[in-house]
C-alpha cells in the first residue's frame, strides 16, 4: 500500500490534535516512506558529511565530555575542575563571571554584586595561575566561553603555558571568540562590530602561526536558541555569522585553508528529539557546501563542521526539578545521535542556581551511561535512512537556506544584526512559543501539565559573599607588587598598535605577562575603539 492510499484509509480515524508540528513549526506527516527521501546519503567521513565528519565516529573515539564549570574565585573553580576530572570528565570548560566577560576588573563599580556569580572571576595572569594549578595544560583540552575579552583570556592561558615551559604547539582547546551572537542574543559585547571582527581575525592569524592545535572560534548557536529562536533560526543565524567570520579573515589577507580547519561550532540540543538530530545533520551538509562552493576550500578539514553541544538550559524547570534529568538525557542522546564532537550536560538544579558537586556528577554520569551502556555508539550513524529523519533533515536544510538567502540580500550577517533583523526574528519565535505554552497547545510537564504545588526539597549552591572582597584584596596587592613601569610600557605600546593595523595578540600577550589586568587592557582598547550601544528594537 502506498502512502497516499494509506493516508486516505486513516483519514477518518481519531487523532490527538488536528496539526502536528516540530518546535520550529515544521509540519509533521502521519507517516513517511522512501519516496520522502531525496538523494544519496553517502558514507560517514565523506563530503558533505551528513552522516558524520569522521569515518568511524564514536567507534574510534568518544566525544569529549566537557562539563561547563566556574564560580566564585579561581581557587574554588580549580577545586571543581579537579573533582570533575577525577569523576571521568575528559575536557575542561571554563565559565567566567560577567565582569570578566565585559572587560571590568573585580574592583570596578560596575562589577559590584556580580563578582564570581555566574562564573569565575579572572582579573589577571595571577588568577589564571590559580585557576589551573596542578592541571597539566599539555594533557587536558580546555574550552573557554569568552567573547569580547577572548584575546585577553587566551593570552593569559598562553602566558601560563609559557611560564610552565609548555610549547604552544602542545596546547589544545577552544576559545568561543564569537562576538556576532553577542549582538544578536546575549549582550556581553564591548566594542563596535568592525573592531570586534578585527580582534577575532587577529586571534585566527596568531594561532595559525603559533598555536596550531587551538580552535580559534566556536561559532555559537546555543545562545541564539536560548534567547528563543527556533532550530531553523539557530542554524541559519549561526551559519550566517560563520560566513561573516570567513569573509573577514579572507579580507584580512588569510587563505581559507589556513584558518578554516580550526573553526568550530556550538549548538543547543532542545526537546524535539528528532528535529535536533536532523538539525545537526543539516548543519554539516550546509556548511560543507558553503565552504567548498562559495569559498573554494580544498582541504577537507575546512569543510567539516565540528561542533560542541550543550543541553538546553531554557528547557529546565524550577518546578519538579528531578524531571530535568530526563530532559537532559533526551537532549544529550539527540546530540550523540547527531554526531557531536563534545558535550556538556546541564545539571538538574540549574533552573535554581549553579550546580552542586552532586548534581554536576549526575550530569556527567548521564553522558557516561549513554557512552558505555546504551549501545548507540557501537555503529556509526545508527538512525541513517529513517524516512522521517532524512525528510526532516531536508526540510531543515531548505528553511535554513531561505534565511541565508534573505540575509545575503541584506548584505550579510553584520548588516542583519545592525538593522535588528535577527533579533526581531528571535523575539517573534520566543513569543510564539510562549503563547503555545500558555494556551496549552504545547505541554510542558510540571509547568502547564501534571503540575503540583509541593515544596521542593533540594540543596542549592550558595556562593560565599566574601569572594568579592577577597578578589578585590588580591587585585590591590597585585597592583602594589608588580612592576608598574613595565605595565605602563606594555599598555602604551598596545594603545599605539591598536591605532594601526598590526595584529594585537603579541602586544596583549606582553601586557598580560607584565600582570596588566583584564580591565586595564580592555580600557586601552575602549579608548581606541569606542563602545557599542545596541539600537532599540521597535
Amino acid at each position: 500500500m502506498d502512502k497516499k492510499v494509506w493516508l486516505q484509509n486513516i483519514a477518518s480515524l481519531p487523532e490527538r490534535k488536528k496539526e502536528f508540528k516540530t518546535l520550529s513549526g515544521l509540519s509533521v506527516d502521519a507517516v513517511y516512506t522512501k519516496e520522502d527521501i531525496q538523494g544519496d546519503l553517502g558514507m560517514p567521513g565523506d563530503y558533505p558529511y551528513t552522516r558524520g565528519v569522521y569515518p568511524t565516529m564514536y567507534r574510534g573515539r568518544l566525544w569529549t565530555m566537557r562539563q561547563y564549570a566556574g564560580f566564585g574565585s579561581a581557587k574554588e573553580s580549580n577545586k571543581r575542575y579537579k573533582y570533575l576530572l577525577e569523576k571521568g570528565q575528559t575536557g575542561l570548560s571554563v565559565a567566567f563571571d560577567l565582569p570578566t566577560q565585559i572587560g571590568y576588573d573585580s574592583d570596578h563599580y560596575l562589577a559590584k554584586g556580580e563578582v564570581g556569580r555566574v562564573g569565575v572571576a579572572i582579573d589577571s595572569l595571577q588568577d589564571m595561575e590559580v585557576l589551573f594549578a596542578d592541571i597539566p595544560l599539555d594533557k587536558v583540552s580546555t574550552s573557554m566561553t569568552i567573547n569580547a575579552t577572548a584575546p585577553v583570556l587566551l593570552a593569559m592561558y598562553l602566558a601560563l603555558a609559557e611560564k610552565r615551559g609548555i610549547p604552544f604547539a602542545k596546547l589544545s582547546g577552544t576559545i568561543q571568540n564569537d562576538i556576532l551572537k553577542e549582538y544578536v542574543a546575549r549582550g556581553t559585547y564591548i566594542f563596535p562590530p568592525q573592531e570586534s571582527m578585527r580582534l577575532i581575525t587577529d586571534v585566527f592569524a596568531y594561532c595559525h602561526e603559533h598555536v596550531p592545535n587551538w580552535n580559534t572560534i566556536s561559532i555559537s548557536g546555543y545562545h541564539i536558541r536560548e534567547a528563543g529562536s527556533s532550530a531553523v533560526q539557530e542554524l541559519a543565524f549561526t551559519i550566517a555569522n560563520g560566513i561573516a567570520y570567513v569573509e573577514a579573515a579572507i579580507e584580512a589577507g588569510m587563505k581559507v585553508d589556513d584558518f578554516a580547519p580550526r573553526l568550530s561550532f556550538f549548538f543547543n540540543s532542545q526537546m524535539d528529539f528528532l528535529e535536533e538530530i536532523a538539525k545537526f545533520r543539516a548543519a554539516r551538509r550546509i556548511w560543507a557546501e558553503i565552504m567548498k562552493e562559495r569559498f573554494g576550500a580544498k582541504d577537507p578539514k575546512s569543510m567539516m563542521l565540528r561542533f560542541h553541544t550543550q543541553t538546553a538550559g531554557s528547557a529546565l524547570s524550577a518546578q519538579q526539578p528531578e524531571n530535568n534529568v530526563v530532559r537532559v538525557t533526551l537532549q544529550a542522546l539527540a546530540a550523540v545521535l547527531g554526531g557531536t564532537q563534545s558535550l556538556h550536560t546541564n545539571a538538574l538544579d540549574e533552573a535554581l542556581g549553579l550546580p552542586t558537586e552532586r548534581t554536576a556528577e549526575i550530569a556527567l554520569r548521564t553522558q557516561q551511561i549513554i557512552a558505555y551502556e546504551s549501545g548507540v555508539v557501537d555503529t556509526v550513524d545508527p538512525l541513517a535512512g529513517s524516512y522521517y529523519l532524512e525528510s526532516l533533515t531536508d526540510q531543515v536544510e531548505t528553511e535554513v537556506k531561505r534565511y541565508l538567502d534573505r540575509i545575503e540580500v541584506m548584505g550579510g550577517a553584520v548588516k542583519a544584526i545592525e538593522t535588528g533583523y535577527m533579533q526581531k526574528e528571535i523575539q517573534n519565535s520566543a513569543y510564539r512559543y510562549q503563547v503555545e505554552v500558555e494556551n496549552k497547545e504545547r505541554l510542558v510537564v510540571g509547568i502547564n501539565a501534571f503540575a503540583d504545588q509541593r515544596e521542593e526539597d533540594i540543596e542549592i549552591l550558595r556562593l560565599d559573599p566574601l569572594v568579592e572582597r577577597l578578589q578585590e584584596k588580591c587585585l590591590r596587592e597585585l597592583k602594589e607588587s608588580r612592576d608598574t613601569v613595565l605595565v605602563e610600557k606594555t599598555l602604551k605600546e598596545l594603545k599605539e598598535k591598536a591605532r594601526s593595523t598590526e595584529n594585537l595578540m603579541p602586544y596583549i600577550l606582553e601586557a598580560v605577562k607584565a600582570y596588566a589586568t583584564l580591565g586595564e587592557i580592555s580600557d586601552v582598547l575602549r579608548n581606541v575603539f569606542g563602545e557599542y550601544a545596541a539600537k532599540e528594537l521597535i
